[in-house]
Parts: C-alpha cells; sequence; structure tokens
C-alpha cells in the first residue's frame, strides 16, 4: 500500500494516533484521488474556531441528498471522537473508508447504503493532545481530552445545543436522518475480560415495533457476528452495585447523549464502549470489527429497518399519551453469561477503608443479573398542539434545527388553554455542564384564557418529529428544555413589597379574599414556627393573593391546544 494512504496508526507501533491536522489531510488527499466513492465537507466550526467536517462514501458515486432521499437509500452514521481520549474509533474509521476507496468489493457490499461519518467530532478536544488525562487507560502513547474549549463535555450537549459542534450536529443528522448509528468510546469502570462492550438505545424507550427488532434480531445478531470474529461482546459493564458478580443494568440513555438523542429520531443508536485496561491494538480491531459488523446488518436489514422507522414516527404522530421518563425494572431481569475477574477486597495502604482489586489469575464465567427491561416512570396526555410565545428564540431555535414544523400565528386572540405551573423544582446543588439541572419537577395543570400573539409559533403534533417536541417541550421529561434551564426566568417573582406598607394592605386582603384567608389559616398550622417572622407572613399572603398576582410567575411559558 502507498504510504500516503496508511493511517498514523498503521504506519506507527499500533500505539499511536492521528492529529487532528493529520487526520484532515488523509480525508482530503482521499476525496482529491477518490471524487467518485468519497465527498468530505465542512459542517461547521467549533467553539475555537475550528473547522468541523463531514464525509460521505457512495458504492455508485450518488451523494446528492435529495436524489438519497427520493430513492429512499439507507443511511448509516459513523461519528467519532467526541471523546479524543478515546480514539480508536477516529483511527478505525480512516482505514475503513481508506479500504471503501481501494477495495471494490468492499465497496460494492455497501449497494445503495451510504456511509455518512464524523471523522473527529471534538476536534477541540482533539488538540489539547496528552499523555495522562485518561487516567485508567492503557495506551495511546499520545491522545486528545475529553472536553472541549468550552470545557464542555460534548456527550451531555446534544439536547442543550451549548457548543457549536452540537449546534451543527443536530441540523446534520436531522438533514440526512440516518437509519442507523454508532458512535464510538472507550469505557472506564471494572475489570473483566471483554475487549468490546456495547450499549445500545434502550429497547422499551425505543419502543413499539422498532425497539422489539433492536431488542430480539439486531442485537443477538451483533453478539453472534462479534464472536464469530474473534471479539466476544458484553451489555455495557454497569453494575448495580460495585462489581458485575451481582448483575448489570442497562444504561439508560436519555437525550443528553448521542444514543438517547438518536431515539428521538426513531434511529436505532450504538455506543460501543472498548474496554480501557486492554492494549490500544486490540481495542482498535474490536472496534472496526463492531462497526463493520453494525454496517453490515444495516446493509442487510435495510429495508425492514426503515419501514419500521417510519411506521414509528407515524403512531409518533397520533398518540395521545407519551411515556416521557423509564425506570429500570428490578422484577424482571434477564441473564448474560458473563466473563469475569475475581474481586478481591483488602487493607487500602493509604487509608482506613478496604479497596478493591479484580484478580486476572482467577477468571470466571456464570450468568448474572442483566436488567434490560425498563418501565414508564411519566406518562403524559399529549395535546394536539403546543404554543410557544415568540420570545422563547432559544427554543424556538432548537426545534428548527430538529426538523420540526412551526407555524406562525397570524392573528392575536384569547384562547382557552392548558397551563403547567410549577409546584416545586428540586435543582442540583452545583454546575451540570453549564447549567443548574433541575432534578425534580411537580407541576399543577391549569385552564386558562391566555393572550396568543401574532408571531407565535403553533406546534402541530400530527408530524413525524413529534417525539422530539413531546420529550423535549413536556417539563417532566429526561431532558426537557425546563430541566436544562431554558425556562428559569419565570421562576423568579418579579415584584416584591415594603414590609412596614404590605402589613396593613396583608390585612385588607385575607378579608377580601376568602380563598386567601382559608389558605393561610392552613398555612399558620401547618408552619406555626413562621409565625414569628414578619418577612415569612406577609411574602405567604403576597404570593397567594389574586390582587397583586403575576401570571407569569411560575407558568410554564408553552401552552397546551387540547
Amino acid at each position: 500500500m502507498l504510504p500516503e494512504l496508511l493511517t498514523t496508526y498503521e504506519k506507527g507501533n499500533k500505539n499511536q494516533t492521528t492529529t487532528w491536522e493529520e487526520c484532515i489531510a488523509f480525508y482530503q488527499h482521499l476525496s482529491g484521488r477518490f471524487p467518485a466513492i468519497l465527498q468530505f465537507f465542512q459542517i461547521g466550526v467549533s467553539d475555537g474556531g475550528v473547522p468541523l467536517y463531514a464525509g460521505l462514501v457512495s458504492a455508485d458515486g450518488v451523494f446528492d441528498l435529495e436524489q438519497i432521499k427520493r430513492e429512499g437509500r439507507p443511511v448509516f452514521f459513523n461519528n467519532n471522537g467526541i471523546h479524543p481520549g478515546e480514539p480508536e474509533g477516529i483511527d478505525v474509521c480512516m482505514a475503513l473508508v481508506r479500504d471503501f476507496c481501494i477495495e471494490p468489493e468492499r465497496l460494492a457490499a455497501l449497494g445503495r447504503t451510504v456511509f455518512l461519518f464524523v471523522p473527529v467530532y471534538n476536534v477541540d478536544g482533539s488538540w489539547n493532545r496528552n499523555s495522562s488525562s485518561r487516567v485508567n487507560q492503557d495506551g495511546p502513547e499520545l491522545f486528545g481530552f475529553r472536553a472541549n474549549s468550552l470545557n464542555l463535555d460534548l456527550n451531555r450537549d446534544f439536547i442543550k445545543c451549548d457548543s457549536l459542534n452540537a449546534q451543527a450536529f443536530n441540523q446534520l443528522f436531522t438533514t440526512w436522518n440516518p437509519d442507523v448509528m454508532v458512535d464510538t468510546h472507550t469505557s472506564n469502570g471494572a475489570d473483566y475480560s471483554y475487549t468490546m462492550t456495547l450499549i445500545q438505545t434502550q429497547a422499551d424507550k425505543l419502543g413499539g415495533e422498532l425497539g422489539g427488532f433492536l431488542r430480539n434480531t439486531m442485537v443477538p445478531e451483533i453478539y453472534k457476528n462479534m464472536e464469530q470474529r474473534g471479539w466476544p461482546t458484553c451489555p455495557y459493564v454497569n453494575p448495580v452495585t460495585e462489581i458485575p458478580d451481582d448483575g448489570i443494568e442497562d444504561f439508560l440513555e436519555v437525550p443528553r447523549f448521542s444514543t438517547g438523542y438518536a431515539a428521538l429520531h426513531h434511529t436505532i443508536g450504538f455506543m460501543p464502549e472498548t474496554h480501557m485496561l486492554k492494549p490500544y491494538a486490540d481495542r482498535y480491531e474490536s472496534m472496526r470489527a463492531l462497526v463493520e459488523v453494525a454496517l453490515n446488518f444495516t446493509v442487510k436489514h435495510a429495508e425492514q429497518i426503515q419501514t419500521l422507522r417510519a411506521e414509528a414516527k407515524r403512531a409518533a404522530a397520533h398518540k395521545t399519551q407519551w411515556p416521557v421518563s423509564w425506570k429500570v425494572d428490578r422484577s424482571k431481569p434477564s441473564t448474560f453469561r458473563f466473563k469475569g475477574y475475581a474481586a478481591v477486597y483488602s487493607p487500602s495502604l493509604l487509608g482506613n477503608y478496604t479497596r478493591l482489586a479484580y484478580d486476572r489469575s482467577q477468571p470466571w464465567e456464570k450468568d448474572i443479573a442483566y436488567y434490560d427491561n425498563f418501565v414508564e416512570d411519566v406518562v403524559v396526555n399529549v395535546p394536539k398542539a403546543y404554543v410557544i410565545p415568540q420570545a422563547w428564540r432559544a427554543v424556538i431555535q432548537r426545534l428548527r434545527w430538529n426538523g420540526v414544523q412551526l407555524d406562525r400565528l397570524t392573528d392575536t386572540k384569547t384562547c382557552s388553554v392548558q397551563t403547567y405551573h410549577i409546584k416545586a423544582v428540586t435543582s442540583r446543588a452545583t454546575p451540570y455542564e453549564g447549567h443548574m439541572f433541575h432534578d425534580e419537577v411537580e407541576l399543577e395543570e391549569r385552564t386558562e384564557q391566555v393572550i396568543l400573539r401574532a408571531g407565535d409559533y403553533l406546534v402541530s403534533l400530527n408530524q413525524p418529529n413529534a417525539r422530539y417536541v413531546v420529550e423535549t417541550l413536556e417539563p417532566q421529561a429526561h431532558d426537557s428544555f425546563f430541566r436544562w434551564g431554558f425556562f428559569n426566568s419565570v421562576l423568579e417573582k418579579k415584584e416584591a413589597f415594603s414590609n412596614y406598607v404590605f402589613e396593613d394592605t396583608a390585612l385588607e386582603l385575607l378579608n377580601a379574599e376568602p380563598g386567601l384567608k382559608a389558605q393561610f389559616e392552613q398555612w399558620k398550622s401547618e408552619n406555626p414556627a413562621l409565625l414569628s417572622d414578619q418577612n415569612a407572613v406577609l411574602s405567604f399572603i403576597f404570593a397567594h393573593c389574586k390582587r397583586f398576582n403575576e401570571p407569569e410567575w411560575k407558568r410554564y411559558p408553552v401552552l397546551r391546544l387540547v
């Protein structure tokens, strides 16, 4: 093979990974030399000012998006380098695309399927090269850093889109509408014999026949084919206790993560996690096997996958109830034949505690509990449509990036709508990926007369992207825009009072508003210790009276037409 067609990994000692500059130059050379096979193009710029690229491989030279959509061609999407310290997917993709270009049989095997890829997603992190940030990892010698230039973990950003990378990704994903996605990673955690572990879109959460197909057909065949290729694979090792001996649980990949985001578009997603303690060469080879196995399955079953996705989108557009939160069902474990190592406990030399280690000289193989069944935790009655006031531009923008159909109201009118009022919110004590995330949300439903203004946005659920709409606009959904703080300003009351003046007004209000008086009497009986706190007493009356009510305070701005 010509030297210019070799990757950095192949040129070295199989413990090297490419730099961003080497990677991009490699693809630019390939696309210039094989223009009928590979197109390579820029899709954006990172927050650090580094170009963000994508590529497309086609067996018959068809790259036009409209033609690909018109002909219903399957799209397989491979995303790499979201965590540049986990770089095997970056190196694998380079070699695989090269082989498409120089091996006619491999290219022909794609058939009508197009291979879409992002070579390096976190381009900022890839520039931040070091040899030590992956504390427990065995190679490569140099690699990138987990966070981007905003110090964000991009695999927590797919819904909130704080980064320019995520904004570009949302638009790329929506434009190409992939049928299957593989997003490559390396795992931390317990020690065991497997080099490859796998997270897939949680089948119950994906739902319907598409979820059943993933669980009962696609995943078993991937496992079988990986075994045949010499890389036995197990589910991502997410122990229910400290060690896998006591069972493992499916990773609930909510929409902040790539596979959870993909599920909002009814795309089957995989997150292969090679084991950090295995040599880089083994991690590379197992990752290549996984990408190829998933791609081959997609090519073979493309028509069925596309049919199931289309059916899922049609069903979502007509649902009257929607689960927006899920939890594991511990009453119905499956089993998995697991190959592990003996857990050994010994006194720590650092402190007064017992430390865990794994003894590779004591391997074991046995069936362990595998908790892969999830049940609905929160189910909402969905409206016919939502109305988003035009002021909430950041939310509207994200809906547009994801292909949501929005209609603007042409007239101002008063309308009876269903509203949510925020009764209570429990937020994290420290920032999480740049936000004070709301872990718990308690709502009260009301019916109110509200002014809908010309220019506000009507979002009907009778559309293919209904799932994305519901799971971002319903406040109790796992990763709703509300939970991420997009509507925080409504949680703050804007007007206040002076105690010495409001004391007399408060007495008048209790006489004028019987409902307020009843609420106050109940509050007094429940909070006797606060009766000596003037500000607490007056604040309760001020917050609950009708005269000084602020309609926007604690009212979720997105309205529901039922």
